[in-house]
């Protein structure tokens, strides 16, 4: 696999390149899962009021010229409640959700079809945002994930060690799993995949270089809240490996400070509402 050089990070999509916002719901849940120390007690304060915060479930629709439609990520899937069950959606609950946030809804409002996708990118295997690959089984079209993250998903969900995360509803055999390896993938051009553990062992965050709108970086779970990413604050009790966040985290810093992009992070209506942000069938160019 190449290692990223000057020419890769400024290696621009072809003209009529296209991008599209999708939202996919709302989850709620409690701040500790997302912010080191959010909602901790103290000597002072032993028993504090825990907050909420709903966080926003987003995925990525490109129209590249030469590779077709490419999606990335793909939300936490229709019947989210229904699969992950009354426990799961207690914790994380999906809230203020409505017909047209379903995936090939919200792939329908940029005038194209769920069925005419071309490949699939993955940031991270958790359910709320690979819960949306059942549209994909028996297709036979690919579908990209760090090997990392396969091996992880696959072993957390045979042995139970990561429970609730991960489900057997979208880790099946028929999907057309192609793994990526090593730190960086140059997917298409203008498309660059970024190895970023720390969340997850397997986390890969996507470059996008659009000829007018210039650079994005989608975070995936890398980031949940802007928090994380402007005030240097780790994740919480979501958090997999601290070390390797870190310098996830100073990789993404640098990739910010050289293309000038701009950082979408995974489920920040903070971060939607400070870039002004605009959903599909907003097309950005």
């Amino acid at each position: 696999m190449a290692t990223p050089t000057s020419i890769d990070l400024i290696n621009q999509a072809p003209e009529g390149t296209k991008m599209w916002i999708l939202h996919l719901g709302n989850l709620e849940c409690d701040e500790g899962f997302f912010l080191r120390g959010g909602g901790v007690s103290s000597l002072s304060n032993p028993n504090p009021v825990s907050p909420r915060r709903q966080l926003i479930m987003l995925a990525y629709l490109i129209e590249h010229p030469t590779e077709g439609l490419i999606l990335y990520e793909t939300g936490a899937g229709d019947d989210y409640p229904e699969i992950v069950g009354p426990q799961v959606q207690d914790v994380f609950s999906r809230v203020e959700y409505t017909k047209d946030m379903n995936l090939d809804a919200q792939i329908a409002k940029t005038g194209h079809d769920i069925k005419d996708i071309k490949m699939v990118v993955i940031g991270h295997l958790h359910l709320d945002h690979a819960g949306g690959l059942e549209p994909f089984r028996k297709t036979g079209i690919p579908v990209y994930v760090h090997e990392l993250e396969i091996k992880y998903a696959f072993y957390a969900v045979a042995t139970k060690t990561d429970e609730g995360v991960y489900l057997p509803h979208y880790l099946t055999f028929d999907i057309n799993w192609v793994p990526f390896h090593g730190s960086f993938l140059e997917l298409a051009p203008g498309i660059n995949i970024h190895h970023s553990p720390g969340h997850t062992p397997g986390l890969s965050i996507m470059q996008l270089n659009l000829p007018k709108s210039g650079t994005w970086i989608f975070t995936s779970d890398q980031y949940h809240v802007k928090e994380n990413f402007e005030k240097d604050v780790p994740q919480g009790w979501l958090a997999r490996d601290h070390d390797a966040w870190v310098k996830s985290h100073q990789m993404i810093k640098g990739l910010k400070k050289r293309t000038g992009g701009k950082v979408v992070l995974g489920h920040c209506w903070d971060t939607v509402r400070d870039l002004k942000l605009e959903f599909a069938p907003k097309a950005y160019e």
